[in-house]
This record gives structure tokens, sequence and C-alpha cells, in this order.
């Protein structure tokens, strides 16, 4: 177990945000901030204006006007906002550099975006005040997996495998065979990386989300999400089997069945769009 461990630990030190999240990140943490600061740091880096840009002025968010500056932009959105669209497209910069055998990348972004789409979804449905903060939850929910694949490739290949022979959630195998599973650790890195509380608690319990004390409503939210892209990717019946929802997330969020196939169905409309907007290019 212990060199398991090692490894797993190994690889999660090599990644690392890029200094353009980490800049802005130290903009942000300043009291005193002013949005001028933020749309010049922007400004500055012409890939992710052009991202914020096209964001923006999507259906993604439905604003009617056209927007063409960055300072409009950051105006419209709020500073939240414009963190999480750069932190979503630093953490695929962040990985980029991963290769394995075994991943189809762009498999993995498509279905985390779709996770990240159904997890907004699903909160405009509960009322969620901020929706589009759980985008950025469902999108990193899984990132635990993408350290695995390139740290433990062969142990992974054997538990995923094991999953599917035994009808068992991936992440109890997870467990059994190296004592700890894919949410956990993406919840660990999430922490390490000194992203706030809302993120690390939902990624990190998203699999059972009754052990989320803080943030059980959002945790329900990406745990129904996760499953809906589970059963998309599988061809398997949501809500059934190993994509069965745990009770506590129907008691805590007050969805059903039906409203969960809708969001699935608006989902899958949009997944392509975003993919196009968070990435460098059209996917």
């Amino acid at each position: 177990m212990k060199p398991i461990i090692q490894q797993v630990a190994k690889a999660a030190k090599l990644i690392s945000l890029p200094d353009t999240y980490l800049r802005l990140k130290k903009i942000l943490d300043q009291p005193d901030f002013t949005m001028d600061e933020v749309a010049i740091f922007i400004s500055q880096d012409p890939a992710m204006t052009v991202r914020l840009l096209r964001l923006v002025n999507s259906s993604f968010f439905g604003i009617s006007a056209r927007i063409d500056t960055v300072s409009h932009a950051i105006n419209m959105l709020g500073t939240q906002q414009v963190h999480d669209l750069v932190l979503a497209t630093s953490v695929a910069q962040a990985f980029a550099g991963i290769s394995t055998e075994m991943m189809d990348m762009h498999r993995f972004w498509r279905g985390s975006v779709y996770c990240g789409v159904a997890s907004r979804l699903l909160s405009a449905q509960c009322n969620v005040l901020d929706s589009e903060r759980l985008f950025v939850t469902g999108l990193l929910h899984d990132i635990g997996h993408l350290i695995m694949y390139q740290a433990i490739p062969e142990q992974e290949q054997q538990a995923i495998l094991e999953a599917g022979e035994s009808g068992t959630p991936l992440y109890r195998v997870e467990r059994a065979l190296f004592g700890f599973d894919y949410a956990k650790l993406g919840g660990v890195m999430i922490r390490l990386w000194g992203l706030p509380q809302s993120l690390w608690e939902t990624i990190g319990f998203h699999v059972e989300p009754a052990r989320s004390k803080d943030y059980s409503l959002t945790t329900c939210l990406v745990h129904i999400a996760s499953l809906l892209t589970k059963a998309r990717e599988n061809e398997g019946n949501f809500d059934e089997g190993v994509f069965g929802v745990n009770p506590v997330a129907w008691s805590v969020t007050g969805l059903t069945p039906e409203q969960c196939a809708k969001v699935r169905e608006e989902a899958e409309l949009q997944v392509d769009a975003v993919m196009s907007l968070i990435f460098s290019g059209p996917r």
C-alpha cells in the first residue's frame, strides 16, 4: 500500500497551477483590489481575453447586449466568474502534459465539462443564487483520476476492471485496493492548491454526499451530476445500479429523476459549445 501512496503523492506534487491563475488570485485576495486592476491583468493575456469575451457573449450566460471590452465583461460577470473561468482553464493547462495510454484526454474533459454544465443546471433547479459557481466544481470533480492515471495507471486499470466485473462503484474498489479513492485525492489536491473549502469539500465528498457538513447542497448536486455523467458515458441507466443516487441527495436537493432527465438533455445540447469556450479551440 505504501509504495502506491508514495507514487501518487509524488505525481501530485509535480502538478501546480499556472502562474496566470496564481497572479490573478493574488490580486483578488487583496481586500482593496479594483475592477480596473483585474481588467488590466486579463487584458495582458490575449488568450484569456479571447476566452472571456467569447464566454460573456455566449448563450451560456444569455446576455443580449454585445460585450466588446474586458472591463465591460468583468462588470457584467463579476470577479468571481472571472476567477472561475481562469481557474477552469488553468487546471486544464496544469494537466496538459499528462501522457497516459489508458485515458482519452478529450473524452475525459468532455465528461468533466458535461458534469460542470449538469451541476449548474441542477443548481438552477434548486434556486441556488450563484449557480454558475457549480460549473467549475462539477468540472473539477474528477481530477483525482488524472493523478491516478499518471501515477498508477496499471493499478487504476485493475480497479476499473474489477468495478466493471463486480458491479461495484469504482470509488469503493479504489478504497479496497489503494486505501483511498479518486474523490478524496481530488479534494486533497484542491485543498493543497489553496482553493476554497466549498470546492475541496464538495469534490472530496461527492461520492458519499452524506459526509459533507458545511456544503451539503452543493455536494449533493455534484453527486447527482457526476452520476448523470457516468451513466451517459457508460450507456447505463441513471439512478440504477452503480449509477444509483444516494437517497440523501434526493432529500437535500428536493430534485426528482424527471427533473434530472430534462437536465441531462439540456446539458447534452450545451457541452460542445462550452468545450470550445473553456479550451483553446473547438473540439
